[in-house]
């Protein structure tokens, strides 16, 4: 199909298409699982009853009416994008965000480049000794995006087509209480919604990193465990109790030196982690927590949260 029209036919600009085009190329995809299979996986993958419901609305069936040709292009050369890529652990977009409004074919188009990446990325893993407990915990990040996403009103799920690549390519390991990401020297510690940050817990999950990495990986070396968020910005501590799970999370790590991330802002993201709305007002956000009001008083008293960076030794 010609790019051009491709991009029209998909709302989306010529360069994200182009983009496709180029990082896939030729490349093999990977095939869909059985349609009969898929919900016993979804299952699996901790997707809830409504979300497989929409999912299996969708479902790329040859003969489905939803499927355009440029749809079914582009989900199979984001496929073969991110199976390219396969033990690669930076991020990676998988295509352009779509027009979600426009049925569940399109709205759902990366979950389904997800369920086709699923025993690919099994593979690798079995490549890597590593136990299936860990895999499908690891994966099951998609029900909880999705869940996410339901619950933001189908605001969320632009930056979680992109994050969850990294899943589908042996890039990060949910151990315990923290998702760890493989990196250049460092291991990326992220926090998924799973209950609070309770000290004992994120020790088990720092401790079973430890001796998941080097048995896993032997020819990668990692000195220090890394963190950015916004949870580690210094100004939640004249807010939050000096015990506090969050505050004792970040007297965990040396922060480096403060600098702008490029195209992303911290409001935002405080906004999407602690309320999951990108659009309430500042005077109708929730205040039921002591982070709750610590946020949304901040905010209405015009100040900015930030991004910050730290790292410990490993």
């Amino acid at each position: 199909m010609d790019l051009d029209d491709i991009a029209t036919r998909l709302g989306v600009p010529l360069d994200d298409v182009d983009r496709v085009h180029r990082l896939a190329g030729d490349l093999p995809s990977a095939p869909l699982p059985a349609k009969a299979d898929a919900p016993a996986i979804l299952a699996r993958l901790a997707v809830q009853p409504d979300d497989v419901a929409e999912i299996m609305a969708g479902w790329p069936d040859p003969d489905s009416p939803l499927w355009t040709p440029e749809l079914r292009w582009l989900l199979d050369r984001s496929i073969a994008l991110v199976r390219a890529d396969l033990g690669g652990y930076d991020w990676l977009p998988p295509g352009p965000e779509l027009p979600r409004d426009r049925g569940p074919a399109w709205r759902h188009l990366y979950v389904y480049a997800y369920l086709a990446l699923v025993d690919v990325v099994l593979a690798y893993h079995r490549d890597h000794g590593i136990a299936e407990a860990v895999s499908w915990a690891t994966l099951a990040d998609l029900g909880r995006n999705l869940a996410v996403d339901r619950r933001m009103n189908r605001e969320g799920w632009p930056v979680m087509q992109a994050w969850l690549t990294l899943h589908a390519r042996g890039g990060l390991y949910e151990l315990g209480r923290l998702q760890h990401q493989r990196g250049e020297d460092a291991i990326g510690l992220h926090i998924p919604e799973a209950g609070p940050l309770n000290p004992e817990a994120i020790t088990a999950s720092l401790d079973e990193a430890r001796e998941f990495f080097p048995r896993h990986f032997p020819d990668e070396r990692y000195t220090a465990f890394s963190c950015g968020s916004w949870l580690l910005d210094p100004q939640l501590q004249e807010y939050l109790p000096a015990d506090s799970n969050i505050v004792r999370f970040q007297q965990r790590f040396e922060l480096e030196p403060y600098e702008e991330p490029e195209g992303l802002d911290a409001d935002v993201e405080v906004r999407r982690f602690v309320f999951r709305s990108l659009t309430t007002p500042l005077d109708q956000l929730p205040r039921r927590t002591v982070l709750e009001r610590a946020v949304a008083d901040h905010l209405m008293a015009g100040r900015h949260w930030y991004w910050r960076r730290g790292r410990f030794d490993l």
